[in-house]
């Protein structure tokens, strides 16, 4: 049973090259991962990245591109920055969220600003590492030479012209609809750190550590589960639709449902909060040290406060409640009940009990807030839960992994959908 997917896949010569596609490009992005640019100290650096809870976080998101300072070091990190402020303008502006509504076309539009913004927002980011690496040392040695006004100028442009290449990369792979791009080229940088995560903690691995590292595994299987599940679950809200007569046919008089599902941010939430738990201390490090001890003091405060190792308490609160918000924010982006009540009266269809227009769309809103309540207590709980586990078995190799397994799964569940959807819409075609 469990081959039988593989080998419909494989007969289907469509799905089969779109998949192989996909995991070349894929290759591309582990190659480029691994082209290092000039003025760094490479050695030092990776050292660096192994001591330093922020900065390995984020070297993990970038694929281990960042330790090599790769030329896609920044990875897709102002691409999805720039998605967020566009999601969050359409919100506000009248214009913006008409156009998200004109099909098509509008989406196109919104994408092709996104894209415009990645641009600026990489200069930025480009600009700002290099500026936070080049006062780190490790083992005396600094690790990115100074560079001259024309240097620097170089290096930013082939960081741009990076994070763009992976951008483009992204877009590929989701024309194919066997997974969504971004989330793809996330999940690569997040499994290609788990080897070396195991790694690392074999080397410093003894008995004593047993129960701690049997404990951990336990958690990973039971967040797996829980993630799969969240993932999955639905509220199922009836549906009805009224008997219509056109010519001598009738349609029409049959009950469906309308699926609700619990999490429907998916992967999202963890995304947006793992970017805002990160800035607060990249800014800090900037002014650790300035000769202001007013400015130097409040740096090292807030770079205190969002370290895992010097304050898990206060990271894992503020991680949870930027988790359990983000989650209620995204799915009031993705979820209209307005647009669902107009597209079911439209249709003839109605909610037993529920009149439509706007009462449907208040039962709606209401029902959605429910359900999103506990699957952003879910999430939150099982977002948390990796550093809890630090805290009480003392493993700090294996965190960064534990947390980083909910995106996996949540981009594993997703992949899988689409390639389901392709067989059964080849299945119906007859391919």
């Amino acid at each position: 049973m469990l081959l039988d997917p593989l080998r419909k896949i494989w007969k289907s010569k469509d799905l089969r090259n779109s998949i192989l596609y996909v995991l070349a490009l894929l290759v591309v992005f582990r190659l480029a991962a691994h082209i290092p640019l000039p003025n760094v100290d490479v050695t030092a650096l990776r050292d660096f990245f192994q001591r330093n809870q922020l900065f390995g976080l984020l070297n993990i998101f970038s694929g281990g591109a960042m330790e090599n300072f790769s030329v896609v070091a920044l990875g897709v990190g102002p691409y999805i920055t720039a998605s967020i402020i566009i999601q969050l303008l359409t919100m506000i502006i009248p214009k913006m969220e008409a156009l998200s509504k004109e099909g098509e076309q509008g989406r196109h539009k919104l994408n092709q600003w996104t894209r415009m913004l990645t641009v600026p927002l990489a200069v930025l980011s480009g600009y700002g590492l290099i500026a936070l690496l080049q006062q780190q040392q490790a083992g005396g040695v600094r690790l990115i030479a100074a560079m001259t006004s024309l240097q620097l100028a170089g290096t930013i442009v082939t960081l741009t012209a990076g994070t763009i290449f992976l951008m483009w990369l992204g877009e590929l792979i989701s024309e194919k609809k066997v997974g969504n791009g971004i989330s793809l080229l996330i999940f690569a940088g997040i499994v290609t750190s788990i080897p070396t995560a195991i790694q690392q903690t074999l080397s410093v691995f003894d008995t004593s550590q047993l129960i701690s590292v049997v404990t951990f595994l336990a958690v990973a299987v039971v967040v797996t589960a829980a993630t799969v599940f969240i993932t999955e679950a639905q509220r199922n809200v009836p549906v009805s639709y009224a008997r219509r007569v056109r010519g001598i046919k009738l349609y029409g008089g049959v009950n469906t449902h309308l699926p609700l599902r619990v999490n429907q941010a998916g992967m999202i939430p963890i995304i947006f909060a793992i970017s805002v738990v990160l800035f607060p201390p990249m800014i800090a490090q900037f002014f650790i040290q300035a000769t202001n001890t007013t400015v130097a003091r409040a740096a090292n405060a807030v770079y205190g406060f969002f370290n895992l190792q010097a304050n898990p308490l206060g990271y894992g609160v503020m991680f949870f409640l930027l988790v359990f918000g983000f989650t209620y924010f995204y799915t009031e982006v993705v979820f209209h009940p307005e647009q669902v009540a107009e597209n079911l009266q439209k249709q003839g269809g109605f909610i037993p009990g529920i009149r439509p227009g706007r009462p449907t769309a208040e039962y709606l809103g209401q029902v959605s807030n429910r359900i999103v309540l506990a699957g952003a207590l879910f999430l939150a709980l099982i977002a948390v839960l990796p550093i809890a586990l630090q805290y009480f078995t003392g493993l700090q190799t294996l965190t960064l992994s534990g947390s980083s397994l909910l995106i996996v799964v949540s981009v594993v569940i997703e992949t899988t959908k689409q390639i389901e959807s392709q067989l059964t819409m080849r299945d119906y075609e007859g391919w």
